[in-house]
């Protein structure tokens, strides 16, 4: 709706353009003499109403249209690691909810040293999750790599385990633990606010793993 009533806006001028330079037209031509001040209200009307136009025009190309959402093929679950505490699963359900509702997220992985702790939103056909070179990169630099729109890297082949249409992904590093990967539904759809709170929430994670994973041994990855 909120876009439907933008785009309203955006046409309004060249609406209003067009319909004041028919009706200057029609009231010309229904005017039997044509007096001076007349032809000057006349030219200047033209004027407003070109200006009114290039307005609208000028605001169609400049204002960015929002991106086009799909639906993601695969389905819905939630799956966490069964041999977690009880804490930890607590804190996972909990981030991953706030991401699912707060975000553009519609896949949540959670990773921590090598082993899946949760899945959950909607789910690829592959459970598995073989990090590849930007999975790599991001546990390896500590920095975020955010994929605006996913089909233009040719590294996309590692996201296997993601929906095979998932438009964005955001992979964020959980300490020198593990990795938070997340899948949108649309292209640059993630705000700079959004990746904010993604960080955030990675940071809690890290805290909690800290506390209560300590006794796993590291996997490779």
């Amino acid at each position: 709706m909120a876009r439907d009533n933008n785009q309203v806006l955006k046409s309004l001028p060249i609406v209003v353009g067009a319909l004041g330079g028919t009706l200057l037209l029609v009231n010309r031509f229904l005017t039997p003499e044509l007096t001076e001040s007349q032809a000057r209200s006349d030219a200047l009307g033209v004027l407003l109403s070109a200006l009114l136009i290039f307005t609208g025009l000028l605001w169609q190309q400049v204002q960015p249209r929002s991106p086009e959402a799909v639906e993601l093929i695969g389905k819905e679950g939630f799956e966490l690691a069964p041999d977690l505490p009880e804490a930890v699963k607590a804190e996972l359900a909990w981030a991953s909810l706030m991401l699912l509702t707060n975000t553009v997220t519609r896949t949540v992985i959670v990773c921590d040293r090598g082993k899946v702790l949760l899945r959950r939103g909607i789910l690829g056909d592959n459970p598995e999750v073989k990090p590849g070179a930007i999975l790599q990169r991001v546990i390896e630099k500590q920095k975020p790599v955010y994929l605006v729109d996913l089909k233009l890297y040719p590294g996309r082949i590692e996201f296997d385990y993601l929906p095979r249409n998932t438009q964005g992904v955001i992979c964020q590093p959980i300490g020198k633990r593990g990795v938070l990967v997340l899948g949108a539904n649309a292209p640059r759809s993630y705000t700079q606010q959004d990746e904010n709170w993604i960080a955030g929430i990675a940071d809690k994670l890290d805290v909690c793993f800290s506390c209560y994973l300590n006794d796993v041994a590291p996997a490779e990855i």
